[in-house]
């Protein structure tokens, strides 16, 4: 691999983890601000190659440039600051140019359409100091309502071959929608792309749903309704927007749902009488079986990837504190120590990291800690944030933020892992319990 190449990579991943490092070569991470310097890079508008693509093209680019700009790790040069044209697809990289206005990466590209409609995206990513192409040109295709996604899938590949990380942009969240006043909201259930477009919905405002929690495959979600009156989970499979109750004993509550990595067992709180604990649904059967056994409120649970532990929360201390056990149950030992309450834990995809809510002197943060309590780190602070959700990489949250007073509002936010870059994520109205799913 090429020397300027390397320090290029090991600079964009500096900036995914939380440490002060300087790197020499087109990145620098700043030592006296520990403010990451973005990669320079250009896309010059992909060449429309056919006559019916010529709608498509730039927005097609424009989209790519957003979804690698967003992340903080890299930073677009101005199409007016280009000093080469690129006119045809195959056309030779004229690599001059690109260093002279200091383009560590250039992405190239080619949009077509077919006999059937469809849009054909091709795409080149290269190295300008190098002089050479990084990775392979490949292409894509899709029917012309999904550009968007087409855009999506090389922003993917651009990410993975400048950073050596999983992609996350071709993805969905799903999550609550919020419409009216704070003391008399309207909430359903709805999905989006990663970014808040193509939003759609998938319930009614005609009973409270919370916390939607996406299948391991994508194609189902787990939520908590007051459809009967009473809180039960229900399981919806997205395709067909049907749902369902599952198996609970009238009068008891349950919620806080969540799948197993296999997709088959849903975990979740079951509260009876005055007691709340946690406990195990198989999907297929419905049999059930306690895992916690405390009289003390368990709940927010969360499966390490491999299945083989759950982390919730609990007050078994007398305070709000974070829990691992076995997934089958047995001894949670505590692992969360520092100053204030901690919930809603959430296993990253990777199995490194647990995102929880922290509640400290009168303000909400979203954090991070590794799986054994150690080296917390509080990424935001608000009025109240709250219900971390991770991107499929594993290196981006989203999470919900409420503004304070009667007239306050719902949003929805993500941050990466080094809290650097937070932004607000746009919806066409508030929104609050995200889930993340996989990648599509």
């Amino acid at each position: 691999m090429h020397t300027r190449l390397v320090h290029m990579l090991l600079a964009v991943m500096l900036a995914l983890i939380p440490v002060s490092a300087s790197a020499e070569g087109p990145l620098k991470l700043k030592l006296d601000t520990g403010v990451v310097e973005p990669m320079p890079y250009a896309v010059p508008n992909f060449v429309p190659e056919t006559s019916e693509a010529m709608a498509h093209s730039e927005n097609i680019s424009r989209l790519i440039a957003e979804d690698l700009t967003g992340t903080g790790l890299f930073r677009e040069i101005p199409r007016d600051a280009h000093i080469s044209t690129v006119s045809s697809f195959g056309a030779p990289v004229q690599f001059a140019d690109w260093k002279a206005i200091n383009s560590q990466a250039l992405i190239t590209g080619g949009v077509s359409t077919d006999g059937a409609g469809r849009i054909i995206v091709k795409f080149r990513v290269w190295d300008v100091f190098a002089g050479q192409e990084l990775g392979e040109g490949m292409q894509f295709a899709s029917t012309a309502d999904g550009w968007r996604r087409l855009a999506h899938k090389v922003a993917d590949q651009v990410y993975s071959r400048l950073t050596g990380e999983s992609p996350y942009f071709d993805s969905r969240v799903v999550f609550v929608s919020e419409t009216g006043p704070k003391n008399e909201r309207a909430k359903r259930l709805a999905v989006m792309d990663y970014d808040g477009a193509n939003v759609q919905y998938l319930t009614d405002s005609r009973s409270i749903v919370l916390a939607p929690r996406f299948s391991p495959s994508g194609d189902r979600v787990l939520y908590t309704s007051y459809e009967t009156g009473f809180p039960r989970v229900h399981v919806l499979t997205v395709g067909d927007v049907r749902s369902r109750i599952l198996q609970a004993n009238d009068g008891v509550m349950s919620f806080a749902p969540r799948f197993s990595p296999d997709g088959r067992t849903v975990v979740y709180s079951l509260t009876q009488g005055s007691n709340t604990d946690i406990w195990a649904m198989d999907v297929a059967s419905g049999g059930t079986r306690r895992l916690s056994v405390s009289p003390a409120i368990e709940t927010a649970p969360s499966y390490k990837p491999d299945g083989s532990q759950i982390v919730f929360e609990s007050d078994r201390s007398g305070t709000q504190q974070l829990y691992v056990m076995p997934a089958n149950g047995g001894e949670a030992v505590r692992i969360s120590f520092g100053k204030g309450r901690y919930g809603t834990p959430v296993w990253s995809p990777r199995g490194d990291l647990i995102a929880f809510t922290k509640q400290y002197e009168g303000r909400f943060h979203i954090g991070v800690m590794r799986t054994d309590g150690s080296e917390e780190r509080v990424l935001t602070a608000s009025f109240l944030d709250e219900g971390p959700s991770w991107a499929p990489n594993g290196r981006v949250l989203m999470f919900a933020r409420e503004t304070q007073g009667a007239q306050g509002a719902s949003a929805l936010y993500s941050v990466d892992i080094s809290g650097r870059n937070l932004k607000r994520v746009r919806t066409p109205a508030g929104g609050s319990d995200p889930s993340w799913g996989p990648l599509q």
